[in-house]
């Protein structure tokens, strides 16, 4: 099993040898999208929490890179024990190399079955994404979920006329303690829908081009900021009790 190795500083592109050779590839393309969201959620939750209105010292985002043998690596930023955020966690990871055959058995059985099904041996592939999850300290601001990742996969050595795979996934959820009428339908206007609370959801996307899809998850990630800030911003300074909390904490456990 491989280990992990902290950085120092996170360098510039996680991409190497033939995996960085275009700086025009989706992955070249994708890692640079998910790093921008990345330090812009991240900027944009200091700043809230730097203009909050009770003083002190603004909480900020601690940082780790990490780079693995195998290839590729990834940034965790958390920020814990702010005035308006609890706890956000905002990480993004670029890696590649092979997966056992076993495993990509499992995660994609029709595609298996098409580069050699049980006779396939180790599959090459690159995942890449952006995570996140938010947890506001007022009780009528709601948690906020949001990952945007690409895959992909090629055909085994030994089977080398097997497609080659890729695909797209994501989604943003906003998930509140208490149904405030007026965030719903101010986070939901971003997507041109207004149905229940949830949030936009989409997996093994790959019906149209690469470039289609890249500028669709793209769009999808400056979401974010827009569809959840303005909600924080009216919620984070609203009185609320000792039962307000709880009833927060609860809603997180469930």
């Amino acid at each position: 099993m491989e280990r992990e190795t902290p950085e120092l500083v996170a360098p510039a592109t996680f991409l190497r040898g033939e995996e960085g050779a275009s700086p025009e590839s989706v992955r070249a393309r994708f890692e640079r999208m998910i790093r921008r969201v990345q330090a812009e959620v991240c900027a944009e939750l200091e700043a809230v929490e730097g203009g909050a209105s009770d003083g002190g010292g603004a909480a900020l985002f601690r940082e780790d890179a990490w780079t693995r043998p195998g290839g590729g690596g990834g940034i965790s930023r958390v920020l814990q024990g702010g005035r308006v955020f609890e706890k956000a966690a905002v990480n993004v990871s670029v890696v590649y190399g092979v997966m056992p055959p076993e495993a990509y058995r499992a995660a994609r059985p029709e595609a298996a079955a098409a580069a050699g099904g049980e006779k396939a041996g180790p599959v090459p592939f690159f995942a890449a994404g952006v995570s996140s999850v938010i947890h506001p300290v007022n009780p009528f601001a709601p948690t906020m979920h949001f990952n945007y990742r690409y895959f992909e996969t090629e055909a085994p050595k030994d089977a080398p006329g097997a497609p080659r795979q890729w695909w797209f996934g994501g989604g943003t959820d906003l998930t509140p303690s208490y149904i405030i009428e007026e965030d719903i339908k101010h986070f939901h206007s971003h997507r041109g829908e207004r149905r229940g609370v949830g949030g936009i959801f989409f997996d093994d996307l790959s019906d149209y081009d690469q470039k289609t899809l890249l500028q669709f998850a793209t769009e999808c990630a400056d979401s974010v900021l827009p569809a959840y800030i303005p909600i924080i911003e009216r919620r984070k300074d609203i009185p609320f009790t000792e039962e307000h909390k709880a009833w927060q904490q609860l809603r997180r456990g469930l």
